[in-house]
């Protein structure tokens, strides 16, 4: 006669037994890649446009760093290197001029796309800008919205990135920046 209270030892399975093989081959499996960071630095020493730009680039899937002086914003870029994709940078901060720091950036991060950013909408300042390694030159206020429009894709199309070069945003809209034509040496002898 069988006990009631017995089970039967091969239906239950002990603590010690290896676990059933679809759950070994689950573990076996190889984990899905992390994702590439996809960063942004902000360096703007006033900081209600700084805040403002770290928000509109976080909308944008971009994760946010924000700097008020150059030398922090050279801190950040030690921590994130070429995880960095976008840099919004104030052409006057506190301890260096934009473009000294565009000067030190642009060798730390040759794939960056840089954005000049100032309230001054001078033509001199563009070109030098420009010819500085900046990517895009954005005069405040304008421009933001359609700055987001370009790089909310970032997540998806990561050449996105690729539309800012050349661009000016200012009070006509995104419109392509023209290097100024050489001016000819006029002939003394005409």
């Amino acid at each position: 006669m069988t006990n009631p209270d017995e089970t039967n030892s091969s239906s239950a399975p002990k603590a010690e037994e290896t676990p059933p093989p679809i759950a070994k081959a689950e573990a076996d499996q190889p984990k899905p890649a992390t994702p590439p960071r996809i960063c942004a630095l902000v360096i703007d020493d006033e900081h209600a446009n700084r805040d403002f730009l770290m928000r509109l680039l976080q909308q944008a899937k971009f994760e946010v760093q924000g700097a008020g002086l150059g030398s922090k914003a050279l801190e950040i870029v030690g921590q994130l290197g070429d995880n960095i994709k976008l840099i919004m940078l104030d052409h006057q901060l506190p301890d260096q001029s934009g473009m000294e720091l565009l000067a030190a950036l642009r060798p730390l991060l040759p794939e960056a796309r840089i954005v000049m950013a100032t309230m001054h909408d001078e033509p001199g300042m563009m070109h030098k800008a420009f010819g500085g390694g900046c990517n895009a030159f954005l005069v405040k206020p304008h421009g933001f919205m359609e700055l987001f429009k370009l790089v909310q894709g970032i997540t998806t199309d990561p050449t996105c990135l690729q539309k800012l070069d050349g661009l000016i945003f200012d009070i006509h809209g995104p419109r392509r920046y023209r290097a100024p034509s050489a001016t000819p040496t006029p002939n003394p002898k005409a």
